[in-house]
């Protein structure tokens, strides 16, 4: 008889144990699920690049749109230096839970071909968003003796160093470029290296260097009111935002072999984040990306909206890298090969 009682007793708990886990949510993904909790708190934004260069001003525009989308705060901090590498190297460091986004361009898919830094995005980070393809263009002062890109590659032609080429360091924007024309035209620069596109700019509105190359979202506003000259865009064909520039290819046709190519913006998480954290960062910028008025504002200073998630962003991050890392390799920039370091030529994957 009181075996019975026992057993019944028993019964009656396992039932109250059960109505209990079912009052509480039951399952585990509801009782502490990253994806029904996150963000709990504000999230850090790392911008690589320094205040006013396109990645900074892309970066926090979007950011203030996005937090509508995400329910938390972004705040958002410049750590320049190394041509980005600082602030790539910060974000990794960090905890790998999604509160710690690199705002970054394309610099990190250099850095392991030219030594600057054992970080790269294919291997150490997960695309939470590709804004957009950005494009590149060739800036002097308004009152420089240059008026064409013809003009500036016959004098440094005649005298190779003499012309200054303001640089955001090894491996960015201005430093590729720069080895682009002197594989094709054979010009040398004297490279100045600042950081980012912001510094550059006002090196060359107070004369501190001859030239540049700039992010043509970040040197519109300067063309547009008159303050610089834009010889020529580092495409294959012109762009919509400034068509009176010409393409580099109208100029010198050999150019036609690396383009199109040029900078770009993203979103980046570290490597090891929570899929359904990162899912939902890309859910939320994706969104954000959709206000018109943030298109308007990529499209204005001449940016093309790409808006790439998941295995698209992925594949485009990766035929950005293998572009970069054998044009520089091809232009004998670097001694090491992108094949040494598993990066295939497109087409030879």
């Amino acid at each position: 008889m009181m075996n019975k009682v026992i057993k019944k007793i028993g019964f009656l708990f396992a039932l109250l144990a059960l109505f209990s886990l079912a009052a509480c949510g039951g399952g585990e993904k509801d009782a502490g699920s990253a994806d029904d909790s996150f963000p709990e708190k504000d999230i850090t934004g790392v911008i690589q690049w320094g205040e006013g260069g396109a990645t900074d001003i892309i970066s926090r525009s979007l950011a203030s749109i996005a937090e509508d989308e995400l329910g938390a705060s972004l705040i958002m901090q410049n750590k320049t230096g190394a041509t980005g590498a600082i602030g790539a190297q910060y974000v990794y460091d960090q905890s790998a839970d999604g509160y710690t986004l690199l705002f970054g361009a394309e610099n990190p898919n250099l850095y392991q071909l030219l030594g600057i830094s054992e970080r790269d995005y294919v291997n150490d980070f997960v695309p939470v968003s590709i804004i957009g393809q950005s494009y590149a263009g060739i800036v002097v002062n308004k009152n420089s003796e240059f008026d064409t890109l013809e003009d500036l590659v016959a004098f440094a032609k005649d005298n190779p160093g003499k012309l200054n080429m303001g640089t955001s360091g090894t491996g960015g924007l201005p430093h590729v470029a720069s080895a682009m024309l002197k594989s094709e035209l054979e010009t040398e620069f004297n490279l100045i290296p600042y950081d980012g596109d912001g510094p550059l700019a006002v090196a060359l509105l107070g004369k501190e260097i001859d030239v540049t190359v700039l992010a043509v979202s970040a040197a519109q506003e300067y063309v547009d009111s008159g303050d610089f000259k834009m010889l020529a865009v580092l495409n294959n064909s012109s762009l919509d935002s400034i068509p009176d520039i010409p393409p580099i290819t109208d100029i010198y046709s050999q150019f036609d072999a690396y383009l199109p190519w040029g900078p770009f913006q993203g979103i980046f998480a570290h490597k090891d984040t929570p899929e359904e954290v990162v899912q939902k960062l890309s859910d939320a910028f994706e969104t954000a990306q959709n206000d018109e008025a943030f298109i308007e504002k990529l499209t204005s200073l001449g940016v093309d909206p790409l808006n790439l998630h998941g295995k698209e962003a992925e594949d485009f991050v990766k035929a950005n890298r293998s572009t970069s890392t054998w044009m520089l390799y091809e232009a004998g920039e670097t001694d090491v090969s992108p094949e040494d370091l598993g990066i295939p030529k497109i087409g030879e994957e």
